[in-house]
C-alpha cells in the first residue's frame, strides 16, 4: 500500500512527501525530471523495489516543486530547488541522511551535497549526469522531445526511449502514460525541460565531500554511460559501479536487485545478496491470442478497459487455485504453482473466464527447477513454459511431457502434439494439448 502523503513547506511552496521503511539509516530519494509519488506504488515492480529499499532504510519520497502532488509553481534555478530537499528533511526530523538522486534528480542531489555537507551523510547517484548534454547531446534530439511533449504527452508511447525492454507492454505503457499526465502538464514539462537544458554542475563536483556511490548501466538508452563516469571522476573518492542493461529505470531489469544490494552495502556496511532459492515449481504462462489485432480494432481506451477486465479475472483464478502471480506481461501473466495438477485446472478456469470477455488466451504449463528472487523467477523451466505457450491456439493449454507424466492417473486427458524445437532450447521437447480436465 502507498504510504500516507503529507506536505512540507519550502518557503511558500508546498512539497508533497511520503515517509516509510524500517531501516536504521535515513535516505531521501530525489526523483527524475517528473514524478508522482502516489502513482509509484501502482506499478508492482516499482512498489516491490521501493519496499525492499525500506527494509534497510527509513525512506523519504517527494515530488519536486512544479511536479506531481507538489505546488505547480514556476520552476526556479537549481540552487533554489535544492531547498525542497532541506524542507522535507526538516519535516520528518532528518538532521542528516543519505541523499539518492536518479537521472536529472542526481544533479539536484549533487548540488545539495556540495552546499549542505553537514546534512548529507552519503551521496548516491543513479543514471545521473553533470551536464545536460549527457541526456540530450544535440539540439535536434531536444527538439524531438519537445515535439513529443506537444503532440503525444500522456500517451506513454515514449516507453522505448526509457525502458526498451517494456516496448509493446500495453499495461506498462498505460502506467507510464498516466505517470506523464500526473507528473506535469505538457506546458509545465516543457518549461521544466528548458530549465533542465541549462544544467552543468561540473565545476561544483570537486567540492562534494560526502562519500559517493555512482551507479550507471553501461548501455542506458537515456543517459550515456559517460555521464556517470564523469561524475565518478570529478567527485573526490567516488565509487563507480557499472551495471549491464539498457533500461533507464532503476527498478526494471535483472540488475535491479544488484542495485539495491550496492546501495544497502554503501549506506549500512552490510551487503545482502539477492535471495535466490532454487525450487521445483509448475510454471504457467498465459497470453492473449491476437492481442495486437484486438488493440488496433478497439482503440487505446477500449483495449485498456478490456485488459483491465482480463487482468481482474486472471488474478481471481490465480487466487482461487493458490497460484503465485510473478508478474504481468502486458497481455498475459507469469505464475507459479506448487503442483502441476492445480496449474492445469487454473489454466482451464482462466481460459473459460477470459472467453466470456470475447477474447481467447493460450496457456503453457511446465514443471522444473526455477530460481526465485524477491521480484522474479528465472531458469530454463521459465523459458520452456513460455515457448510451449506460443505453440497454442485460442483456449488451448499446452503442457510439456514432464507435466503429463506427473499428473498421470489424475483424470486429465492429453493430445500428443509431437516433438518440437523450442527457440533458445538445445533439445527437442515433446508437448501435449490438455483436452480433458479433471474435476476441481
Amino acid at each position: 500500500m502507498s504510504p500516507k502523503t503529507q506536505y512540507a513547506k519550502s518557503g511558500e511552496v508546498h512539497i508533497a512527501y511520503q515517509v516509510y521503511g524500517q531501516g536504521e539509516k535515513d535516505l531521501i530519494f530525489v526523483p527524475g525530471f517528473i514524478s508522482q509519488i502516489e502513482h509509484y506504488w501502482e506499478e508492482p515492480t516499482w512498489a516491490r523495489w521501493l519496499t525492499r529499499l525500506g527494509k534497510f532504510a527509513r525512506v523519504v519520497l517527494f515530488d519536486k516543486r512544479g511536479t506531481g502532488l507538489s505546488d505547480r509553481v514556476a520552476v526556479p534555478p537549481m540552487d533554489e530547488r535544492m531547498d525542497d530537499i532541506r524542507a522535507v528533511m526538516d519535516a520528518v526530523g532528518m538532521e542528516k541522511a543519505s541523499v539518492m538522486g536518479i537521472s536529472e534528480g542526481g544533479s539536484l542531489a549533487s548540488v545539495f551535497a556540495a552546499y549542505h555537507p553537514k546534512r548529507c551523510e552519503n551521496l548516491i547517484l543513479y543514471g545521473a549526469f553533470a551536464s545536460f548534454k549527457s541526456w540530450f547531446p544535440t539540439e535536434k534530439a531536444l527538439e524531438q522531445l519537445f515535439e513529443y511533449i506537444d503532440t503525444a504527452w500522456g500517451t506513454g508511447t515514449s516507453v522505448p526511449h526509457f525502458v526498451p525492454s517494456k516496448t509493446g507492454d500495453m499495461q506498462f505503457q498505460e502506467w507510464w502514460g498516466k505517470y506523464e499526465r500526473l507528473g506535469a502538464s505538457p506546458r509545465d514539462v516543457a518549461r521544466i525541460m528548458r530549465m533542465n537544458s541549462q544544467i552543468d554542475i561540473t565545476d561544483i563536483l570537486p567540492a562534494i565531500k560526502a562519500p559517493t556511490l555512482v551507479l550507471h548501466k553501461t548501455e542506458d538508452v537515456l543517459i550515456d554511460i559517460e555521464g556517470g563516469r564523469t561524475l565518478a571522476r570529478s567527485i573526490p573518492g567516488a565509487k563507480l559501479v557499472e551495471l549491464p542493461g539498457k533500461d533507464h529505470f532503476v527498478f526494471i531489469g535483472s540488475e535491479a536487485d544488484q542495485i539495491l544490494s550496492e546501495i544497502e552495502e554503501f549506506i549500512t556496511g552490510t551487503k545482502t545478496e539477492p535471495v535466490i532459492d532454487r525450487v521445483l515449481a509448475a510454471v504457467v504462462f498465459t497470453d492473449i491470442v491476437d492481442s495486437t489485432i484486438h488493440a488496433q480494432r478497439l482503440g487505446d481506451k477500449a483495449w485498456r478497459e478490456l485488459l483491465d477486465a482480463h487482468d481482474h479475472v486472471v488474478r481471481q483464478e490465480l487466487t482461487r487455485f493458490r497460484g503465485n502471480e510473478v508478474k504481468s506481461l502486458g497481455d498475459g501473466f507469469l505464475a507459479t504453482f506448487d503442483g502441476p495438477g492445480r496449474a492445469i485446472r487454473c489454466a482451464k478456469a482462466i481460459c473459460d473466464a477470459v472467453s466470456k470477455l470475447g477474447i481467447d488466451v493460450r496457456v503453457g504449463v511446465h514443471t522444473g527447477e526455477v530460481e526465485v528472487t524477491p521480484s522474479d523467477v528465472r531458469g530454463i523451466a521459465v523459458h520452456i513454459a513460455s515457448r510451449i505457450a506460443a505453440l497454442g491456439k485460442g483456449n488451448e493449454i499446452i503442457v510439456s511431457r514432464t507435466v503429463k507424466d506427473l499428473v498421470a492417473g489424475s483424470g486429465f486427458g492429453f493430445e500428443d502434439l509431437g516433438s518440437h524445437q523450442l527457440k533458445g532450447i538445445s533439445e527437442d521437447w515433446q508437448v501435449y494439448k490438455a483436452i480433458e480436465i479433471g474435476v476441481v
